[in-house]
């Protein structure tokens, strides 16, 4: 790496180099190769002059790119496709003049970047669904744990640690719909030519409209597509691009929820992310065990999310046919949501798998709160001995109210229980209060809940995905 001019912190930092590849020049250009060799079987399969022989000498060198003299071509040329052409046609003479026939730059650049995103996709399912599996196993095991619950980050009903967990999980099964239905969704552009008319197509096959309808099946076929776009102009419908790059921002959503929820619990002490035996949490404070690696999702995730706004503008100013306007923005726009991703699942994957928990922080605050959410149970109890229930729920105000304040305004521990076992009017004893302040009876269906999620809808999508299963993810800082 040169470290005299910009590299960019997706190579350097985030993305993995399964993603770096495939968003590489050397996946690119053998791709346009394999297109241009798609177009001669085809135009070969449908009677025009280009034969087997020529086929297989563009076969022969189909991986083996000259790449310095495409660079030399593109120096006189100032066009990257042409250059490509003609170093493809130093290397296949035989072939040369066939090469790129009756195509526009466009049949190599859109169909390329529709292939490159298939292959991003699938890397992108891939980690997606180990991320499931990772947080689907947190899931099972602590789906019994009772845990305080919050709304408005207020305290509430208790809940289970893996219920919580399910909340994720939930995000991230539909998230792996909607990337699904974005790899179903892929068309490629074919060879439409230059307005999208397959005029130059037509010229070739001598009229015959068949043929060109053809020409565009066999390509797809070819190129392992089921379809390609049945119109056009010069390039495929932009909006394509954004159908994907929001599939990727939804996955970034989902991610940026579950660090903001680790971030707040591990500041509660109660779930930490992983933390290296040499890491350092920060330069001053060396205590401090920073949640370093859930603000880094966040971070990406932000980015993606904003990201997403690129091919969405992209798709609402193209013009007609053709506009070139394009071609910068989505080249880094939709790349980088893609190395994006990837490093958000990286980091979602590491950060899932080695999640620490701590249990006794966990019952002491939601036995800090309990009593508070028992009071009802205690009510009824003293209602069934024969109390006044308007009479009771005054006390329990009134007593609720004294021990609020005991632990806001004094800092001293919850006293509800002893103020009400100390109140004639309840007809009861600290025991008897005790006995009814187990947490397990205040966590409604949280455990069946997650036990029903797993077995009905995260485990067909694991068992459907398993050989997809069991990856290794490598986080560089």
């Amino acid at each position: 790496m040169a470290n005299d001019r910009y590299s960019s912190p997706f190579a350097a930092r985030y993305a993995s180099r399964e993603m770096q590849y495939i968003y590489s020049p050397d996946f690119k250009f053998k791709t346009w190769r394999k297109l241009w060799i798609a177009l001669a079987e085809a135009e070969n399969e449908l009677g025009l002059n280009v034969t087997k022989e020529q086929i297989e000498e563009l076969k022969a060198h189909a991986e083996d790119i000259n790449y310095e003299v495409a660079q030399e071509y593109e120096k006189k040329f100032r066009h990257d496709v042409m250059s490509h052409v003609h170093a493809y046609g130093e290397q296949c003479p035989n072939a040369k003049g066939i090469i790129h026939l009756g195509a526009t730059s466009c049949y190599v650049g859109d169909n390329t970047d529709v292939i490159t995103m298939r292959e991003a996709l699938y890397l992108i399912k891939k980690k997606l669904v180990n991320a499931i599996a990772s947080i689907a196993k947190f899931a099972d095991e602590y789906k019994a744990m009772p845990c305080l619950g919050f709304t408005h980050f207020q305290p509430a009903q208790p809940t289970t640690v893996g219920k919580r967990a399910t909340l994720w999980l939930m995000d991230l099964v539909l998230d792996y719909g909607e990337v699904n239905h974005a790899i179903d969704t892929l068309m490629l552009l074919g060879s439409k030519g230059t307005t999208g008319t397959q005029a130059s197509f037509l010229e070739l096959f001598d009229g015959d409209h068949e043929k060109c309808k053809e020409l565009d099946r066999k390509i797809a076929e070819k190129m392992g597509f089921k379809a390609c776009f049945p119109v056009s102009g010069q390039t495929y419908a932009r909006k394509l691009d954004t159908i994907v790059v929001n599939a990727l921002a939804l996955i970034a959503q989902s991610a940026c929820k579950f660090s903001n929820d680790l971030r707040l619990l591990q500041n509660l002490k109660e779930i930490e992310e992983p933390f290296e035996k040499n890491q350092i949490g920060s330069s001053a404070m060396a205590y401090k065990r920073n949640p370093m690696r859930s603000e880094r999702i966040a971070s990406l995730s932000r980015y993606v999310m904003i990201d997403a706004l690129n091919p969405a503008w992209t798709a609402s100013a193209q013009w007609f046919e053709r506009t070139l306007d394009d071609s910068a923005n989505k080249r880094v726009s939709v790349a980088e949501a893609f190395l994006a991703t990837d490093g958000i699942l990286d980091l979602l994957i590491n950060v899932t798998s080695g999640l620490v928990v701590y249990p006794k922080v966990i019952e002491a605050r939601l036995m800090s709160e309990l009593p508070f959410m028992a009071t009802e149970n205690i009510m009824m109890d003293a209602v069934k001995k024969g109390g006044d229930r308007q009479e009771l729920h005054e006390r329990i105000r009134q007593h609720s109210m004294a021990a609020g304040a005991v632990v806001k305004v004094e800092g001293g521990q919850n006293d509800l229980v002893d103020r009400i076992a100390a109140d004639p009017a309840f007809m009861t004893t600290k025991e008897e209060i005790l006995s009814i302040l187990k947490p397990e009876n205040f966590v409604g269906r949280a455990p069946e809940q997650t036990a029903d999620f797993l077995n009905e809808v995260v485990k067909p999508i694991l068992d459907e995905n398993r050989d997809l299963l069991g990856i290794d993810v490598e986080i560089n800082v």
